[in-house]
């Protein structure tokens, strides 16, 4: 067997629409280190680790073939579409491209059935660059292994890095990026490299960005309709990862408004804090219409007020 067939085959058995030039670099370095496939010696492969001319010629190849091949659906030359796999799906894309995002805000809400919209735009989260770099570079370690680290790197092959990809199948793509990034605010989608935000963080979002989520509005609406169903997701999400200011908003929302109870909320009222400038809407004026249990300015025009 050669290794262009290897290759082939190791892409045919990926469950993934797209590769990025970090995962081809991949697989044609562990080719090198085990010289088989599947039991099979691999013919040719005298050197310890491949070059830089050894994986260009290889996906030259790949794409000579067209089981590799770049497409103005995902705009990055780094990204690649493999033979004969659905593209359709913008949000397994970004997720297969970015290996530390996932589907957030009004899009994880239209994927949980919390809104009836169609976002034209697909929301996206990460973490910031520094924190990026940081996991990037565990994951590279973790993958190659660390005894060959070193040699992947002097190899000049293709490093994981983030790619920019502004629009998917015609698809805008709003990136947003937290220091409240963590691994337990999204699960991953059984069979398919997709990730999208729990129902407690994605409650969660809508009340720390509305202006992703569709505005203030249609948050309020998902919480009249959806917040009793999912309560103690909500609760234990903010409770857990809440700042005191998005406990105060939660609590104003899923009591005040919407009388509903659980203990846990009634222990949120100790961060509401008098005297001071806090607003249901961030980046609202104040207002005078206050809430005197959740010492909260109620920024936002109620239905019959004048």
């Amino acid at each position: 067997m050669d290794i262009r067939t290897a290759l082939t085959l190791e892409l045919g058995d990926l469950h993934q629409p797209v590769v990025t030039s970090y995962h081809l670099g991949l697989l044609v370095f562990r080719l090198y280190q085990t010289k088989t496939y599947r039991g099979e010696p691999i013919a040719r492969l005298s050197k310890s680790y491949p070059e830089r001319s050894d994986y260009r010629r290889f996906v030259g190849n790949l794409e000579r073939l067209g089981v590799l091949r770049n497409t103005t659906a995902v705009p990055n030359k780094e990204v690649f579409i493999l033979l004969g796999k659905d593209i359709s799906s913008a949000e397994e894309i970004a997720c297969c491209v970015d290996p530390f995002t996932y589907v957030s805000h009004l899009s994880a809400m239209e994927y949980h059935g919390l809104t009836d919209r169609f976002p034209k735009t697909l929301f996206i989260t990460a973490p910031p660059p520094v924190r990026w770099s940081q996991l990037a570079g565990e994951k590279m370690r973790k993958e190659i292994g660390g005894e060959f680290y070193l040699s992947y790197l002097d190899t000049h092959l293709p490093r994981l890095r983030r790619l920019r990809l502004p629009k998917i199948n015609r698809k805008s793509v709003s990136l947003y990026t937290t220091v409240h990034y963590d691994l337990g605010a999204y699960l991953s989608i059984q069979d398919k490299t997709l990730r999208v935000s729990t129902i407690g963080r994605t409650f969660l979002d809508m009340i720390r960005e509305p202006d992703l989520c569709g505005g203030i509005y249609h948050v309020l609406d998902v919480y009249a309709e959806h917040a009793l169903r999912y309560l103690r997701l909500i609760v234990d999400k903010v409770d857990r990862h809440g700042s005191p200011i998005d406990k105060v908003r939660a609590g104003y929302i899923l009591e005040e408004r919407l009388k509903l109870e659980h203990p846990t909320i009634a222990t949120w009222r100790a961060y509401a804090k008098r005297g001071g400038s806090r607003k249901l809407l961030a980046q609202a004026d104040y207002s005078p219409h206050f809430s005197e249990t959740w010492c909260l300015s109620i920024n936002i025009d109620e239905p019959g007020e004048p």
